[in-house]
Formats: structure tokens, sequence, C-alpha cells
């Protein structure tokens, strides 16, 4: 059973399809009360306690107050640390709070009609009045979710080719930054950006906390070096070229067809689509900035797995999991987690549709194939490497 994107406003009175075809990529979009009557599932304290914890990532921007303007400090900060901030024109940062904090993660299910490994993280962001990181440009599309409070921003509508950064300081700052268009959001209220539309937001009250939702592009260059490295790691060290088959050349300087022909066979074996689509899901789900799932204390066995979801529980990936899959023309699967790809026969490829693409697998759709011991198997062995784990509904 492959799961059904939520029927949210999140796009407004949009159909996802409409979306991609107008705005994706292309030029921003305002959606007024994308989710009415959102509240935020963090406090600004609590935000501030995330950033004090080891392993995870966390800025403070200082435009004014600092040591210089637009000072850059980096976390895991004191709580005293905090005490000593200015009053305004400050701004926290908090990356990957969706892992931390599964109620922020729940936000991703509104995103659900865009591919899972384009997903990067949600950001989450604290400001009192007039806090700001400045005008700048995002190489990725980004949704910013109000929160709390109100921020104004200030957009360019055009993506910009080649910008003009102040010099030394420690963030990037556009310095030629003109605004097209202005607008407050508040609480429940989204805005989509295209990959490098500059964009300019301002606190503008003591309360102001915006949810980013971004998502990632890789380079060409680091597709391609990563490729070439994992295709030298799949060769035989030892192999060399031969040519036993070798005959008198016309002349010594030419680089003969039967040399040329070798050669291209060789490169042409290493991008079969087989062995790219291998190589591709190993490399999308690869947890970003080197973290590594943590596998339970005490292991989970088959029977123990069965008796909870027969009791009613789902559910969930891991706080580090990333789950992708790739369907074959024989009818098996190969489904990749964390970077490692699991086979699936063609009777149990219907797994990785159940356990992928969404934040909650609920009760129902694992149940009906508890009497499958392969996908019973299948899930303890994720639950165990810390992949999956339970979840109350």
């Amino acid at each position: 059973m492959q799961p059904t994107p939520p029927t949210s406003s999140v796009l407004g009175n949009r159909s996802p399809a409409d979306f991609l075809n107008t705005y994706w990529q292309t030029q921003p979009l305002v959606v007024r009360d994308a989710l009415p009557d959102f509240q935020s599932s963090l406090s600004p304290q609590e935000l501030a306690g995330l950033a004090c914890e080891e392993g995870v990532e966390s800025r403070i921007i200082l435009e004014e107050g600092g040591e210089h303007p637009w000072e850059l400090r980096h976390g895991p900060f004191a709580s005293a640390d905090f005490l000593n901030l200015p009053e305004t024109h400050w701004t926290l940062l908090v990356q990957e709070v969706d892992r931390l904090i599964p109620e922020v993660g729940a936000l991703l299910d509104h995103f659900r009609f865009l591919p899972d490994w384009r997903l990067d993280d949600v950001m989450v962001s604290y400001a009192p009045t007039h806090g700001t990181v400045g005008p700048h440009i995002d190489n990725y599309d980004v949704f910013l979710l109000q929160g709390a409070g109100h921020r104004r921003w200030q957009i360019g509508t055009e993506p910009v080719a080649d910008e003009e950064i102040v010099p030394d300081l420690d963030v990037r700052i556009l310095a030629d930054f003109e605004a097209e268009e202005e607008f407050v959001l508040g609480p429940g209220d989204l805005l989509y950006l295209p990959p490098r539309v500059a964009h300019y937001g301002v606190a503008t009250d003591d309360r102001c906390m915006t949810y980013s939702v971004g998502f990632r592009a890789p380079r060409h260059q680091d597709l391609v070096a990563h490729f070439l490295q994992h295709a030298i790691e799949t060769l035989d060290s030892d192999a060399r070229y031969s040519d036993p088959d070798l005959t008198p050349v016309d002349h010594p300087g030419e680089i003969h067809d039967d040399a040329r022909r070798k050669v291209r066979r060789l490169l042409r074996d290493l991008v079969r689509d087989d062995a790219v689509d291998q190589w591709l899901g190993q490399y999308l789900t690869r947890p970003p900035r080197d973290r590594e799932a943590v596998a339970p204390q005490t292991p989970m066995t088959e029977d123990e797995l069965t008796d909870t979801l027969r009791a009613g529980h789902g559910l969930r990936p891991g706080p580090v999991a990333r789950l992708a899959f790739i369907e074959h023309d024989d009818g098996s699967a190969t489904l990749f987690a964390n970077g490692s790809p699991i086979d699936l026969s063609p009777d149990l490829s219907y797994a990785a549709r159940v356990v992928t693409g969404r934040q909650q697998i609920p009760n129902d759709a694992l149940t009906p194939h508890l009497d499958d011991d392969a996908f019973v198997e299948l899930l303890v062995d994720l639950i165990n490497k810390g992949l999956l784990e339970g979840n109350a509904t």
C-alpha cells in the first residue's frame, strides 16, 4: 500500500501538480493560512535548549551587539551565552529539528508530493524584534513556515545569476539587494522560494519563530566525484589493461582501434543502468552530516514486534534514518537504508512502499502483513539497526 499525500491546505487551493507546474523552481509563492491554527511545537526556550546539546548544529547571528557587525557564533552553547545576548538584532538557528522533535518531523507529511530524497532538514529559527540573517540567497528550494510571531519579508522575483557579497563578514550578505515584493507573515503562513531567489526576513516582534523546510540539490561535481570514487572501489585493484591478441601495428605512434574499444568498454561497464541505480540509491540515502543510526540497547525479537503491532502500536523512522527504494522490472525491489542496499524478492517488494514515504507508519499499514515471516524479519532488522522505532499510534 502506497502512502497517500495528505490533503493539506499547505498549498492553499492549489493542487500539488499545479504548484509544481507553475511555481516549483520558477517563482516564489505566498500561501496565507497554509496551516490554519498552526502553533509552534517549540518555545524559544526549548529551541535554545536544543542549541546547548552536543551533536546539534546551531548558530547565532548578531547583526548588532556582537564583537563586530554580523558576527557568527557556532554551538553548542551554554545557558549563559543566551543571558548575555542583546535585546534585539540577533537570530538563533538550529538544524535538523525534525530529527530531534517528532512533532516537527510530522510537518514533513505536508510535503509528501515531493521526493523524500530531496529533503534536507527542517531548520527552526528564533529571533527577537529586528532579528535577521540579512539579505541572501540559497542554492536550494525552501518552504518558510511562520511558527510564531511575525516576520516581514522582502524578496526578489527572479533567480540571481551572479551575486555580489559584502566582503569581510562572517555571513554571506548581498551587497546589492533590491526588494521587488514585501509582506508580513504570521503563524501558519507559508513562503516558498526557488533556488537563488534573494530574500530578506526581519522579525517584527519578540517571539518570531520560523520553520524552514529545505530541499537539497546535489552539485553535479559532487555527484560525479562520488560516483567515480564508488566506481574505483568496485574495480579489482590488481586488474590491468591487457592485449593478448595484439598484432603488429602499422605505425607505433597511433592509438589503435582495439585499444580504444577496450577502454571504452571498461568505462561503459561502470555506467550500466543497474550499476548507476545501485550507487544512486546508496548515495542519496546516506545520513547527512556523517551521522549514524543508533541501535536500541535491547534488541527486539520478532515475537515482541508482532505483539506490539497487534496491540495497536505503529512505527516511525528513527532519528537518523534515510529510506528509499527502487523497483525492478522483475517485480523485485531494492530498499536503501542509510546507504546500504537491501534486496527484496518480488514477494516482499511491497514492504518498500510500506516502510518509506511517511513520518508515521500506522498500525493498519503493518498488521495485514504480520503473517509474512519475511516482512516481520525485515521490520525487526530495521528496528534493531535504529532505522525504525516504535510509535504510540
